[in-house]
C-alpha cells in the first residue's frame, strides 16, 4: 500500500485529531500521525501548532519515526525557536546512541537547524562525532562543520573545528576525506581568514590523490577541484600529479572527466611547452572530450561550452578531431550553434575543403538562425585561412544566387568583412551584390551594402544613384544605416566631386538639421566643417587606409580566458563569464588565475614581439628609485646664486597661423572644392579655418590636462611676509610648476631664485625663476617654472615629495610639497595591444591593486579626460552592459603601469585595477585617477 492515503483526508478538526493521535500510547498510531503531519507540511498546510506534540515523539527507538520528526523539526525550528530548544537534549543524547545511523542523523539535523540558540549546544556533540569510530558519522560531521560555519563562522574558528576538519584529510576512509575536502572548499569560498589553517601542501595533496580512486564520483569531483587550486613546487611535482589524475579521464561521469581536464590544463602551464610529457598529455586529453559528445544534448552543450574554452587555450588538443563537431540533423539548435563555433576555431588550411562543404550544406537547412550563422561562418573561414578565401567567396556567391532573402543578407555582411581583410582583390563581385540591393531589409545588411558602395564608389558607375535610392527614406532608416550612408556619400563626393555636390548637400542637411540623433548630427557637423575648410584633410580622414580586420574577432580576452580555464566544469565555463559576474551573496570573491608558464620571460618587452621597434621604450624596467638610507643632500648647502638651467625652446618669434572664414557648405561655397587650388593649412584646435567648430557644437573643445588647484605651500607668517602658492601641470610634454608669489611684507622683495633637493623622479628647474624685481608690498606675481627630470635621484617618502629652497633678498626659505603623479605621465605611454596583453599576464597577481573611485561626475568623457593626461585606452569591451577599459601609462623614469577600468552605465562608482612591476607607484597612480575623473 502506498503513502498516498496520508495526503487524502477530509476530516474536520484535523489538527485536533492529529494532536490526539500524536499523544497516543500506541507506537504504530503515533507513527501514522507523524506521517500525516509531514504530508500536510509537504502540501503547504501550517502544522506548526503541533510542534510540542511532534517533539515529544522524538523519544523513540524507531529510526523511521525519528527521521520523520527530525524532518519536521528542520522545517519549523526557525519559526518556533523557543520550542526547538526542547529538542536539544534529545539531539545530544542521540549523538551518543549506539546506532551510528542515529548518531549521524542527529548531528546532520542539528546542523540544518539554523537557530542560534541551538547552535551553541551543537559544539560538543559535533566535536565527538568528528572523532567517532564509525566513518559514516565522521563524514556527516565534516559536512556539518561547513553548515555551522555558514551560521556562525567565528565560533567554528574559535572552537578549533577547522583543525579537526584538516585532520580528517588524513582519515583512512576515502569518503570521509572527500566530505572533509568538500567542507573545506565551501569554507574557503566564504572566508579568507580560514586560508592559513586549511592551506594545501604537497602532503595533503598526496593524501587526497590516494583517496581519489576509492571515492564516489562526487567525492572525486571535490578532490579534483581542490587539487586544481594547489600550486606545485616544481615541474616534477606537477608531472606526478598529472600522472595520478590522468586515469580519471576514463571515468563514466562527465563531471569527473571535466574536473580532471581542468587539473591537467592548469598544471600543463607549469611545464616546458615542447616537452614529450606535454605531447603525451595532449594526446590523452582528446578522446575523453570526444566521448562527452555522445551523451544526451544537455550534457553535450555543457561539454561543448567547455571545449570552446579549451580550443581557444590549446587548439592542438582537438586539431585532428574536426569531424566530431560536424552537425547532425537531429541536434538541438543550441548544440548546432556551439558545434559551428568550435568548427571554425579548428579550421585550418588542411581541413578547409571539408569544412566549406559542410557549411554550404548547412546553409540550405530550414532553421533560419542556424543558416545565418553558417553563412557567417563561411566568411570567418575566408578571413582566417587566406589560401581558401577565393573558394569561400565563390561559395558565398553561389548562396547569393539562391535568392533566399536572409541568406543573401548574411552573405553581404560577411563579404564586407572579406573586403576589409583582402582589399582590391575580390571587388569584381560588386556588380552581383548590387543586383540584390532591393531585397535588403535588415539594418546590418543595408549598412554593409552602403559601406561597399561608398568604399568602391570609383568602380561603380551608378554609385550616386544607388546611394540616392537609400537616401529617399533616410529618416526611417536605422541609426546604423544613417551613419553609414552619411559616410558613404561623403566618400563618394571626395572621389567624384563634380557630379555629387547636390547629393552631399542633401545628406548633410538631413543629418544636421532634420535629425535628433546626437551621434548622427555630430558626424554630420564634423564632415561639414572638414569639407568647408580643408578638403585635403577631409580626404586624409575619410579616405584613410583602413587597418586589416583580425582573424578572430570573437576570442575571449586572454586574462578572462585563463580565469575561465580555472573554472572548467562549473557554471562559469558554460556562461563564459567569471563567477563574480553572476554569483551574488558572496562576501569574498577570489579571482583565480593559471600558474605562470614555464620559461616565461621576466620582462614584458622581451615576451611581446620579436622586433624592437614594437617595444615601448625604454627596454629596461628600472627599480622605482635608487634607495638611500637617509637624505644626504642638505638644502642649506645649496648654491642658490645661479643654478645651471636647461633652456626650453619656445615658438619661433613672429610665427603666425593662417586664418580664413569657414564657407557655408549648405550654401553656395562648394565650387572652390572642385578646383585644383591647394587649401591653406588649418589650426585644428584654435583659430584659422576651424574657428567655427566651437560654434557648430555650441561648446569649447577642451584638450588640456588636469591641473590641481593651487595650495599655499609657504605661509607669510613663516617666511617674513612672502607667501608662496602653487600647483603642478604638464605642458608641451614637460612638467611645469605654477607659482604665485605674494609680498605681504612692508618692504619690496627681489633677487628670487629656487633650488630643489634630490627627489624620487629627478625633478630640477629647467629655467631660471622669472619673478619681476622688485616685487612691491601687497603685490603678487604669477609665474610658470618649467622642470626637467634629469636631476639627481633619491628615494623620498612619500614617493613624490619635493623639498624646495626659495631665496629672495631677505633670506632663504625651505618648504616641501607633494607632486601629483599625473604630471609625470609621458606622451609615449601608449602600448601596442599585444604587448599590453602579454605584459598584463606576465605581471604577478600580487602586484595588482584594486580600488573603487566614487562619485565620478560624467562617464561619457572618461576616455578623453584620461587621454589628455597621457593615460591611453588600449582596448575596450562590454561585458554584461559593463564597459571595461584597458589602459597603459608610462612615468618619466620609464616605469610602465597597466590599468583596467570598469564602468557600469548609470553608476557613479568606477572599479579600478592597477598592475606594475613596481608597486610603489600604484598608490600615487590611484590618487591621480581619482583627481582626473572627478575633475
Amino acid at each position: 500500500m502506498t503513502d498516498s492515503k496520508y495526503f487524502t483526508t477530509t476530516k474536520k478538526g484535523e489538527i485536533f485529531e492529529l494532536k490526539a493521535e500524536l499523544n497516543s500510547d500506541k507506537k504504530e498510531k503515533k507513527k501514522e500521525a507523524v506521517k500525516k503531519v509531514i504530508a500536510s507540511m509537504t502540501v503547504g498546510k501550517d502544522v506548526s501548532a503541533l510542534f510540542p506534540d511532534v517533539v515529544n515523539c522524538m523519544q523513540t527507538d524507531n529510526l523511521e519515526l525519528k527521521k520523520l520528526v527530525y524532518l519536521y523539526l528542520m522545517n519549523y525550528a526557525k519559526s518556533q525557536p523557543d520550542m526547538a530548544i526542547m529538542a536539544v537534549n534529545t539531539f545530544v543524547k542521540d549523538c551518543e546512541d549506539t546506532n551510528p545511523l542515529i548518531r549521524a542523523l542527529a548531528v546532520r539535523t542539528m546542523g540544518c537547524i539554523r537557530v542560534d540558540k541551538i547552535t551553541e549546544y551543537l559544539c560538543e556533540p559535533l566535536r565527538k562525532c568528528l572523532k567517532d569510530e564509525d566513518p559514516y558519522v565522521r563524514k556527516t560531521a565534516a559536512v556539518c562543520v561547513a553548515k555551522l560555519h555558514d551560521i556562525n563562522a567565528s565560533m567554528v574558528e574559535d572552537q578549533g573545528f577547522l583543525d579537526q576538519l584538516r585532520d580528517l584529510l588524513s582519515d583512512s576512509n576515502p569518503m570521509v576525506v572527500a566530505n572533509a575536502i568538500a567542507a573545506i572548499s565551501e569554507i574557503l569560498e566564504a572566508t579568507t581568514t580560514a586560508g592559513t589553517v586549511l592551506d594545501m601542501n604537497s602532503s595533503t595533496v598526496n593524501k587526497l590523490l590516494t583517496a581519489l580512486n576509492e571515492c564516489t564520483e562526487w567525492g572525486q569531483v571535490f578532490i579534483l577541484d581542490s587539487v586544481a587550486n594547489y600550486m606545485p613546487k616544481d615541474d616534477r611535482e606537477a608531472q606526478s600529479i598529472c600522472e595520478r589524475v590522468t586515469p580519471r579521464l576514463a571515468h563514466a561521469n562527465a563531471a569527473v572527466v571535466l574536473s580532471a581536464v581542468k587539473v591537467i590544463l592548469k598544471l600543463m602551464e607549469m611545464m616546458e611547452p615542447n616537452s614529450d610529457f606535454i605531447t603525451t598529455l595532449v594526446k590523452k586529453l582528446a578522446p575523453p572530450l570526444v566521448t562527452l559528445l555522445s551523451a544526451e544534448p544537455e550534457l553535450q552543450y555543457v561539454a561543448l561550452r567547455n571545449i570552446n574554452l579549451i580550443v581557444q587555450k590549446r587548439p592542438d588538443i582537438l586539431k585532428h578531431e574536426m569531424k566530431v563537431f560536424f552537425v547532425k540533423y537531429n541536434d538541438p539548435i543550441y548544440v548546432k550553434l556551439e558545434k559551428l563555433d568550435i568548427l571554425i576555431r579548428l579550421t585550418n588550411n588542411a581541413n578547409i575543403a571539408q569544412v566549406l562543404a559542410e557549411l554550404k550544406e548547412y546553409a540550405t537547412e530550414v532553421d533560419v538562425d542556424f543558416v545565418r550563422k553558417s553563412v557567417r561562418a563561411i566568411g570567418r573561414c575566408a578571413i582566417k585561412v587566406e589560401q581558401a578565401a577565393e573558394r569561400c567567396v565563390s561559395t558565398l556567391l553561389d548562396l547569393i544566387q539562391t535568392k533566399v532573402n536572409y541568406v543573401v543578407q548574411e552573405a553581404i555582411v560577411v563579404i564586407k568583412d572579406i573586403f576589409r581583410k583582402y582589399p582590391n582583390k575580390y571587388e569584381s563581385i560588386i556588380s552581383t551584390l548590387c543586383e540584390n540591393l532591393d531585397t535588403l531589409d535588415e539594418p546590418e545588411a543595408r549598412a554593409s551594402m552602403i559601406w561597399i558602395i561608398g568604399e568602391y564608389a570609383e568602380r561603380i558607375d551608378n554609385a550616386d544613384e544607388l546611394l540616392e535610392s537609400f537616401l529617399e527614406g533616410f529618416q526611417d532608416e536605422n541609426t546604423q544605416v544613417q551613419l553609414q550612408l552619411l559616410t558613404a556619400i561623403v566618400k563618394l563626393f571626395l572621389k567624384r566631386p563634380t557630379d555629387t555636390q547636390e547629393l552631399v548637400q542633401q545628406v548633410l542637411s538631413l543629418a544636421t538639421q532634420d535629425s535628433d540623433n546626437p551621434d548622427l548630427r555630430d558626424r554630420g557637423y564634423i564632415y561639414w566643417r572638414l569639407l568647408s575648410t580643408d578638403p585635403a584633410a577631409a580626404k586624409e580622414v575619410v579616405l584613410a587606409e583602413k587597418p586589416l580586420i583580425s582573424e578572430e574577432t570573437d576570442l575571449i580576452e586572454p586574462t578572462l580566458l585563463d580565469e575561465l580555464i580555472c573554472h572548467i566544469s562549473s557554471l562559469a565555463s558554460v556562461y563564459h563569464k567569471p563567477p563574480s559576474a553572476f554569483v551574488e551573496g558572496r562576501t569574498t570573491t577570489v579571482r583565480k588565475a593559471l600558474p605562470p608558464r614555464s620559461g616565461s620571460v621576466d620582462s614584458p618587452e622581451a615576451a611581446s614581439a620579436p622586433s624592437p621597434q614594437h617595444v615601448p621604450q625604454p627596454v629596461q624596467q628600472p627599480t622605482v628609485i635608487p634607495g638611500a638610507d637617509s637624505l644626504i643632500g642638505d638644502l642649506l648647502d645649496m648654491d642658490l646664486g645661479g643654478p645651471t638651467m636647461h633652456q626650453v625652446p619656445g615658438p619661433a618669434p613672429g610665427a603666425q597661423m593662417p586664418s580664413g572664414g569657414a564657407m557655408d557648405l549648405l550654401g553656395e561655397g562648394l565650387d572652390s572644392l572642385l578646383g585644383p587650388t591647394q587649401p591653406t593649412g588649418v589650426d585644428m584646435m584654435g583659430g584659422g579655418g576651424m574657428s567655427g567648430l566651437g560654434d557648430i557644437f555650441g561648446l569649447a573643445v577642451s584638450t588640456s590636462s588636469y591641473v590641481s588647484p593651487q595650495e599655499v605651500w609657504l605661509e607669510a607668517s613663516k617666511s617674513k611676509g612672502m607667501e608662496v602658492s602653487g600647483s603642478f601641470s604638464r605642458k608641451a610634454s614637460q612638467v611645469a610648476m605654477e607659482l604665485t608669489i605674494t609680498n605681504k611684507a612692508m618692504q619690496p622683495m627681489g633677487q628670487f631664485a629656487v633650488q630643489f633637493n634630490k627627489n624620487s623622479f629627478g625633478l630640477t628647474p629647467a629655467a631660471a625663476l622669472s619673478v619681476p624685481s622688485p616685487l612691491n608690498p601687497k603685490m603678487s606675481s604669477n609665474t610658470t617654472l618649467p622642470l626637467s627630470t634629469t636631476g639627481s635621484v633619491m628615494r623620498m617618502d612619500p614617493l613624490t615629495s619635493l623639498q624646495i629652497a626659495l631665496k629672495n633678498n631677505i633670506d632663504v626659505f625651505y618648504f616641501s610639497t607633494v607632486v601629483p603623479m599625473h604630471v609625470l605621465f609621458t606622451e609615449d605611454g601608449e602600448m601596442e595591444k599585444r604587448v599590453f596583453l602579454t605584459t598584463w599576464k606576465d605581471i604577478p597577481a600580487q602586484n595588482e591593486v584594486n580600488c573603487t573611485i566614487n562619485n565620478v561626475h560624467s562617464a561619457d568623457t572618461t576616455t578623453q579626460k584620461l587621454r589628455h593626461n597621457n593615460i591611453f585606452t588600449i582596448a575596450k569591451r562590454n561585458v554584461e552592459g559593463q564597459d571595461m577599459l584597458y589602459q597603459s601609462l608610462k612615468l618619466t623614469n620609464g616605469i610602465w603601469v597597466l590599468a583596467e577600468l570598469k564602468i557600469q552605465p548609470g553608476n557613479p562608482d568606477f572599479m579600478l585595477s592597477l598592475k606594475s612591476r613596481n608597486t610603489d607607484v600604484l598608490n600615487g597612480i590611484q590618487l591621480s585617477y581619482e583627481a582626473i575623473l572627478r575633475s
